[in-house]
């Protein structure tokens, strides 16, 4: 039973993301790269944001649960923030390299456009947050215990990849909004990617009651997604067009920048 779950819970959280990048991501060794980068970036966030948080507790009272609390909350949102700095530092990194990218190119265009950047950086981010949500639990899955022989909830790995799997979802649409709102100059829109950052991320305070979190989150998961898609020239017509296989150009396993 407990293999099942691993599996199962491995599955819900991965499975859409390991799609996306083995379909649009794998066969393009630039994409990879900047996939990676992106990684390393959201890895560099949360080794800052723990820092200071390890700090503060030390030096904190570690008796006093009040505090503690409170020291969680402020570590949380310290992550966000930090998350999302380091996101904008990445989008600069980038329009820098835009340069270098066009001579290594033989085209009159980059090989890789902005808005191939912000869906591949923000599924890389998403990559990283979702190993580090998950795989934790995942190992708890595997034994010993029960999970909720003390009358705990019995969803709780079921519900963790759910929310996992959202968590990647969701940093790829920031990812794309947050780099067209860059482009745009539309600071409102950064702002909403980053205030929809802090309230999922604040959800999970809500835990044990996973409908209480699940259910928010997954409300702006497909707000987002559907902001992502306009952000990168989606419509109604070219959706169509993609699901029946009759608008090649669309799919981003083309390789010539849109």
């Amino acid at each position: 039973m407990t293999t099942s779950v691993f599996f199962g819970c491995t599955f819900i959280a991965f499975g859409p993301a390991i799609s996306l990048f083995l379909f649009t991501i794998a066969r393009d060794p630039l994409r990879v790269i900047f996939l990676i980068a992106g990684a390393f970036f959201w890895l560099v966030s949360l080794l800052l944001s723990s820092l200071v948080w390890f700090i503060a507790v030390q030096i904190s009272n570690k008796e006093n649960a009040s505090v503690q609390k409170g020291l969680l909350i402020f570590g949380v949102v310290l992550a966000v923030l930090l998350q999302e700095t380091f996101r904008f530092g990445y989008y600069k990194l980038l329009k820098r390299a835009s340069e270098g990218l066009m001579a290594l190119s033989q085209e009159d265009a980059m090989p890789i456009s902005i808005k191939q950047l912000a869906y591949v950086s923000g599924l890389g981010f998403g990559f990283m947050s979702g190993a580090f949500s998950v795989i934790n639990i995942l190992a708890d899955s595997l034994g010993p215990g029960t999970v909720g022989i003390h009358g705990d909830s019995q969803h709780y790995f079921v519900s963790s990849a759910f929310m996992t799997m959202a968590i990647i979802l969701l940093h790829m649409f920031w990812g794309v909004v947050f780099f067209d709102a860059c482009e745009k100059k539309r600071w409102w829109a950064v702002l909403i990617v980053v205030l929809s950052h802090l309230l999922v991320s604040c959800l999970s305070f809500l835990n044990p009651q996973y409908e209480g979190s699940l259910i928010p989150a997954y409300i702006v998961m497909c707000v987002m997604g559907m902001w992502a898609f306009s952000s990168a020239g989606g419509s109604f017509r070219n959706l169509k067009l993609c699901l029946t296989c009759k608008d090649k150009d669309f799919l981003l396993a083309n390789h010539r920048p849109r």
